[in-house]
This record gives structure tokens, C-alpha cells and sequence, in this order.
């Protein structure tokens, strides 16, 4: 797996970023589903919006393409403060939705000419089908291919715009992981030329080796952003142990270690600041317990932690 996305020249510089977004709200009755958002999206950078199911994200996301209205707030989209995302912004825009319907017998080809009937300016069917690996199936009816594969029809149809900005909601969800690394390259690709992707995903790893700027939400809130390193960056010295620990043994490893044990299912780890001591009075508490600590893994922080740390949750629960 890559390392994080090296940050793009001028990442947060005082050129003004190609989205900003101040003190958002939208509520449904009495659930406020965005509750005060404010963030900014430099252009020609990876900016991803992660948070648990229920966070806010999809209705903050439907705003900026302008499926939704919000209650209050202001946006700026390509220079300009709009009240809501209209017909002249979406003309520069780029949407990947999370499930895209296409008429089942139209041919994959088909599917492309159509989309690009609805703009003025257009890429080519051809070579929007060679960067999403798709050329082969062209003539295929749209019925018979594969989820991953319509995934990667979707993606083709948001490119068909040449957009300068790319909203790519979970755009990797059921492809094999071949095809998965292929998508990355492709966004990583689009970076270079100076498209900014607006991503959200529920593939932490993906956010990790994509993104230049993370804003974690959770209950209508940014609760923390910053790029993958720095974010990671605040657990400092820390190292975690993991291990497989059986869930009725968790509160004695709880007592022993304070403050320092999570339980993770069937795995236990510790987060510790002195290895060689904690990790020799972890082995003696495993053998008073009569534990085989099997599966042992000793690693840095990820975006992983951070995610636990500050909503308590994994990214897909």
C-alpha cells in the first residue's frame, strides 16, 4: 500500500481555495445532520470527508453538488459565494454518487454518448473507457457487467466533463483490489493534472494513501482536520501492541493496563510509550492469566486510530 499522498504545491496557501464552506447547517426536524460545518478545499489537492454511517457526511456532500438545500451557511465555489450549487457550477463539476442506475440495455459505449449529449464540452468515450479499464467491454450491455465494473462506468461518466472539481462518493465500493489500485492511480493521476477529488470513503487505508487534507465529522460536527501526518502526528511517541485476546479476558488486561487497553472484537491492544516495559509486563500478565498471546503485532499509528480516538466507532460502523 502507498504511504500518504505527498501534499500538492500551495496546500492551505493564501490563494483562495476552489471550495469553502462556512458554518453549514441542515437539519431534519429535530436531527441536525449538519450542525455548523466550516472547512476549505484547495484546488488541485485529495480532500477527504470521513466519518461513521449517520455523521452528516452525505448530506453535507448532496449540498455541494446541489441535490440539497441548506438551512443556513455560505459557500464559495470556484471564487464565488452562491446561496446554492446551480446550473453554471455543475457545468465544472464532476459527481460520482454512491449507486448509479444506468438503463440496463444500452451498451457500455452507449452509456458515454448519452452523458456527453448533456454538455457542451466533452471528453472522448474512447479514452474516458481506456482510463477506467473498460475499453474491452464497450459494446457490452450494461446488464451484464459486474458491480465493480459499473462502478467504474460511473466514474467514467463523471469524468466526461473534463470537471475541475470531482465528487467521488465511496468510488472504490466492490471492486476487486487490481481494480481498486487502478482507481487510485487514476485519482492520483487526475491530482497531477490539477483536478481537485473531493472524496468520501469508507476504506480508511484509501483515505490514508489518497488524501492531502482529512476533516473527520461525526454528529454534524468536524471534530478534527489536518493532513494524514499530522493527524497521525498527535499520538506522538506512541506504539500499539495487538494481539488476539478472547472478549471475557478484556476487563483483567483492562485492570492491569488503565487507560491504555481497547478491545476490538476478538483482538486486544495496548497503546504504550515504553515498548521493551510494556511489552514485558504485558507477556508476564498473559502468562498469569494462562494466555497465549497469538498473532502479535507491534505497529505505529495510523488514520485508523485517530478515527477511534476522536468518534469511538470504526469508519464503517
Amino acid at each position: 500500500m502507498s504511504g500518504p499522498a505527498t501534499p500538492a504545491p500551495g496546500l492551505h496557501s493564501p490563494v483562495a481555495p476552489i471550495l469553502r464552506v462556512r458554518n453549514l447547517r441542515k437539519s431534519y426536524g429535530p436531527v441536525r445532520a449538519v450542525d455548523g460545518i466550516s472547512f476549505a478545499v484547495e484546488a488541485g489537492t485529495v480532500f477527504s470527508l470521513l466519518g461513521p454511517n449517520g455523521a452528516g457526511k452525505t448530506t453535507t456532500v448532496e449540498i455541494l453538488e446541489g441535490l440539497r438545500v441548506p438551512d443556513a451557511g455560505e459557500i464559495e465555489l470556484f471564487g464565488e459565494r452562491v446561496a446554492r450549487v446551480g446550473p453554471a457550477q455543475k457545468a465544472r463539476l464532476g459527481v460520482l454518487l454512491q449507486e448509479a442506475a444506468f438503463e440496463p440495455y444500452l451498451r457500455v459505449r452507449e452509456v458515454l454518448v448519452l452523458f456527453a449529449a448533456f454538455y457542451p464540452r466533452h471528453r472522448p468515450p474512447e479514452e474516458l473507457l481506456d482510463r477506467v479499464g473498460l475499453r474491452e467491454k464497450a459494446r457490452a450491455l450494461v446488464r451484464t457487467l459486474s458491480g465493480g465494473q459499473k462502478r467504474r462506468l460511473a466514474l467514467a461518466v463523471a469524468l466526461l466533463n473534463d470537471p475541475e472539481l470531482l465528487f467521488l462518493d465511496e468510488p472504490t465500493t466492490g471492486l476487486d483490489p487490481q481494480a481498486r489500485r487502478h482507481t487510485w492511480d487514476l485519482l492520483l493521476e487526475l491530482r497531477r493534472e490539477g483536478k481537485t477529488v473531493f472524496l468520501t470513503t469508507h476504506y480508511m487505508e484509501e483515505a490514508e494513501a489518497l488524501s492531502d487534507w482529512v476533516c473527520i465529522m461525526d454528529h454534524g460536527r468536524i471534530l478534527a482536520e489536518g493532513s494524514p501526518r499530522d493527524l497521525v502526528g498527535r499520538f506522538g511517541p506512541t506504539t500499539f501492541v495487538e494481539f488476539d485476546l478472547p472478549p471475557a479476558s478484556f476487563p483483567a488486561l483492562a485492570a492491569r493496563f488503565p487507560g491504555q487497553a481497547r478491545q476490538d472484537g476478538e483482538r486486544g491492544l495496548l497503546q504504550v510509550q515504553d515498548l521493551a516495559r510494556d511489552l514485558a509486563r504485558l507477556l508476564s500478565w498473559a502468562e498469569e492469566e494462562g494466555l497465549a498471546l497469538r498473532n502479535l503485532l507491534v505497529r505505529q499509528p495510523n488514520l485508523e486510530d485517530v478515527f477511534l480516538a476522536l468518534t469511538g466507532r470504526r469508519l464503517r460502523e
